[in-house]
């Protein structure tokens, strides 16, 4: 299986799960806080997968880059939190950094 597909489901294990602890109040409700801790522990063993190949910083860089752009869009679908222009500028220049590691940086080959 590409590292790419591995890393696009941590990415999106992750996002569910921090999801599910927005919901889980705390952790004082038992079903969002099984999701989130469950989700965590898939996302890192598929993270972990991604690093027999893919190099450490730019593994992190998509995983962080993707995983905030994605969070704070279910925030705001979901939570009805806010993205003013600010937050709406800084993740177009997250995506645009994730875009220029993989359209042009060497060390983003394997």
């Amino acid at each position: 299986m590409s590292p790419y597909v591995l890393l696009g489901s941590a990415i999106c294990f992750e996002v569910i799960a921090t999801t599910a602890m927005k919901s889980s109040s705390g952790f004082t409700k038992l079903l969002p806080s099984a999701i989130c801790v469950l989700g965590y522990i898939i996302s890192f063993v598929l993270l972990s997968q991604t690093l027999k190949s893919i190099p450490t910083g730019i593994a992190y860089a998509i995983w962080s880059g993707v995983g905030v752009v994605l969070i704070s869009l279910i925030a705001w679908w979901f939570h009805g939190q806010k993205l003013d222009w600010g937050a709406l500028t800084g993740m177009a220049l997250i995506v645009s950094g994730v875009v220029v590691i993989n359209v042009f940086s060497k060390s983003a080959a394997h």
